[in-house]
């Protein structure tokens, strides 16, 4: 455990958020930082086909040590945190023996408090990494990393326990979406994988959301406002008009489970044009569909109704739910729960309200469901890990290489 949590503090201690305005991969310096700095964790504990690519792209090897043909499995994680919160100087803080209550964050003024996150009741007695307040923690997914690692490396030193080839893989930008776009799913030579890339302890996830970006822009015209009467078209106000007419009942804070959403994510504002980024999210392939034709009957509704300035949408679709790859190969699953529960862990398949790397593998023909990180409150200054949690994902990870080489041999 000492080496877990050692692993995670120096992983978060480094900047990788990653940012979509940027093209290049990474499309932050920090996470080919970071990638270098993993390179070396790798080649210092002899794994085989260590390789970090132009893109920080990162895959290595742990050959098996049994000669039975044993299919070869993967472990997946990103490197990058979100844009949504600052990742840079992160001064993580330990709360041994939780016992309950509200947790003061450093010196900043915010509390963890379990009115507002009751998931803090399920980890009383168990030791929290927060952080100090004032940036996210990071645990998304570098909680993940130093889990994988830390797998990895007590395989090595327990040449006892069998298994089959492991591969690992460590990619950037999964949080603007790109994770999956350059990852090399032949050279990385997995049968199927999982990410671990996951919140509280238990979670088992093959199902995501399918997903679409929406750009709403508005034009409008800009001129002096002391000489814009009859001139002047505010294009703010036309993006207010478009924000009113899409449904409040239908945003990540109204819906749960497999219920969709449009959500409101990024606005910026001028006069003369103001963009709206919207992501379109649901279970359902048609229903997406469906939402994707209603954003643009509002769009075409809202520009018969203005006698100045107009307004277009930009679809893009980003990923789609993995559960058509996955369920086909019921076994992946089985697998996984199975080690769960030999490692006390109870398995509580769910969806997952968003999307991994694993959505885009599988279609890349790579099923690849997601575990938990024991990690909670991500993208945000409240965001907390569990050791206790952390150390559970290792135990599954080892289990499940165990499993494997064990269920062939059997």
């Amino acid at each position: 455990m000492d080496n877990l949590v050692s692993r995670f503090l120096r992983y978060v201690s480094f900047e990788t958020q990653s940012d979509s305005a940027h093209s290049q991969c990474p499309s932050t310096e920090g996470q080919r930082v970071l990638a270098q700095q993993l390179e070396k964790e790798l080649i210092e504990l002899e794994l085989s086909d260590v390789v970090l690519d132009q893109n920080s792209y990162l895959t290595a090897r742990l050959p098996a040590n049994i000669e039975q043909d044993v299919p070869a499995i993967g472990f997946v994680a990103h490197m990058d945190t979100a844009p949504d919160a600052s990742g840079k100087d992160v001064k993580p803080q330990i709360i041994e023996n939780y016992q309950g209550g509200e947790i003061v964050l450093g010196n900043s003024g915010e509390v963890l408090s379990p009115q507002q996150y009751p998931d803090l009741n399920t980890v009383i007695g168990q030791s929290l990494i927060t952080t100090d307040g004032t940036t996210l923690l990071g645990g998304d997914n570098k909680a993940g990393i130093a889990e994988i690692i830390t797998a990895i490396a007590y395989l090595k030193a327990n040449p006892q326990i069998k298994h089959g080839d492991i591969c690992i893989g460590f990619t950037p930008d999964e949080e603007i979406g790109r994770g999956a776009n350059l990852f090399d799913v032949q050279r990385f030579g997995a049968k199927w994988a999982y990410t671990i890339d996951g919140g509280p302890v238990g979670e088992l996830e093959y199902e995501n959301f399918n997903a679409t970006s929406a750009d709403v822009i508005c034009h409008g015209v800009n001129v002096h406002p002391g000489t814009a009467k009859g001139k002047m078209i505010n294009s703010m106000n036309i993006a207010a008009q478009f924000q009113l007419m899409m449904p409040e009942s239908e945003t990540p804070q109204s819906t749960q489970g497999y219920e969709g959403f449009y959500h409101l994510k990024s606005m910026k504002p001028s006069v003369a044009r103001t963009e709206l980024g919207y992501i379109i999210r649901d279970f359902d392939r048609d229903n997406l569909e469906r939402r994707k034709a209603f954003m643009q009957t509002q769009v075409d509704a809202l520009n018969s109704k203005l006698e100045k300035g107009h307004v277009e949408l930009i679809l893009t679709d980003a990923y789609y739910n993995m559960r058509e790859m996955v369920e086909p190969h019921p076994h992946i699953i089985e697998l996984a729960k199975q080690a769960m529960i030999a490692c006390d862990v109870e398995p509580e398949i769910k969806p997952i309200r968003g999307g991994t790397d694993g959505a885009r593998l599988s279609f890349k023909g790579l099923p690849c469901p997601n575990i938990f990180t024991g990690g909670y409150n991500f993208h945000g200054i409240h965001e907390f890990a569990s050791i206790d949690g952390m150390q559970q994902a290792v135990n599954v990870i080892v289990k499940i290489a165990q499993l494997n080489a064990s269920n062939v041999d059997s």
